[in-house]
């Protein structure tokens, strides 16, 4: 196969062909005795193993797979798989933690009259101050301020949007997708918002598992030469 004929596999370029050949990406490359790049079925289900592991895994964690199987290393390309499904278990967990907490965040918070300081705050969520006036600094908590100390006070409303906030942290929401969030809880005094942000990103984990596992099966087909 022509550079061409394995770039037309994938809807790649040439040279984007040229280049996961030297980046490693694809096994090693015979030439011709004019130089030229000559390519086979190995280079072919090499290409769609590593673009399936990026489906997956992400384009880095691919290249790192593939540089290690083609460098004899397959324990390693291993361990980097593991450490992928490792990865995604974990923000499941943080998930479905994210979920479990808001069904019983208002019961969580215990009844408080007047105003919490930040180190209240801080000790109910188990979280540094210094988080607390990071969310403030992203514009997602406005505590008011006594007026005599300059001490921040937090009420109710303010300490249950910063439970929304370290929920959505957890499950790795960026501060961007936390905004509307609590604009929406806010506005309507409802969880349906969040809870609705749960449920997408959950439905994007799923999918991300099932690229995982066909990729998988992409890699034990390449890795026993089928």
């Amino acid at each position: 196969m022509r550079p061409i004929d394995l770039a037309r596999v994938a809807g790649l370029s040439t040279q984007q062909i040229r280049n996961y050949a030297d980046d490693g990406v694809l096994p090693p490359t015979p030439r011709t005795p004019a130089g030229y790049r000559r390519f086979d079925a190995r280079h072919r289900q090499a290409l769609l193993t590593y673009r399936a592991l990026a489906a997956g895994h992400g384009w880095d964690a691919a290249r790192q797979i593939m540089r290690a199987v083609h460098a004899g290393d397959v324990p390693h390309a291993l361990e980097l798989v593991d450490a992928g499904h490792a990865e995604l278990h974990g923000r499941r967990a943080a998930l479905e933690s994210a979920g479990r907490a808001l069904e019983t965040a208002g019961h969580e918070e215990g009844p408080f009259r007047g105003s919490l300081r930040i180190g209240e705050v801080a000790a109910r969520l188990g979280v540094r101050t210094s988080a607390l006036r990071v969310w403030e600094s992203a514009g997602l908590l406005a505590p008011r301020r006594d007026p005599a100390t300059g001490y921040r006070l937090y009420g109710p409303a303010d300490v249950r949007d910063a439970r929304m906030i370290f929920m959505l942290r957890q499950a790795r929401h960026p501060f961007p997708q936390i905004r509307p969030v609590l604009d929406g809880l806010r506005r309507t005094g409802s969880s349906d918002a969040l809870r609705a942000a749960i449920a997408r990103r959950r439905q994007e984990l799923t999918e991300r598992a099932t690229a995982m596992l066909a990729a998988a099966a992409r890699l034990h087909e390449y890795l026993s030469g089928g």
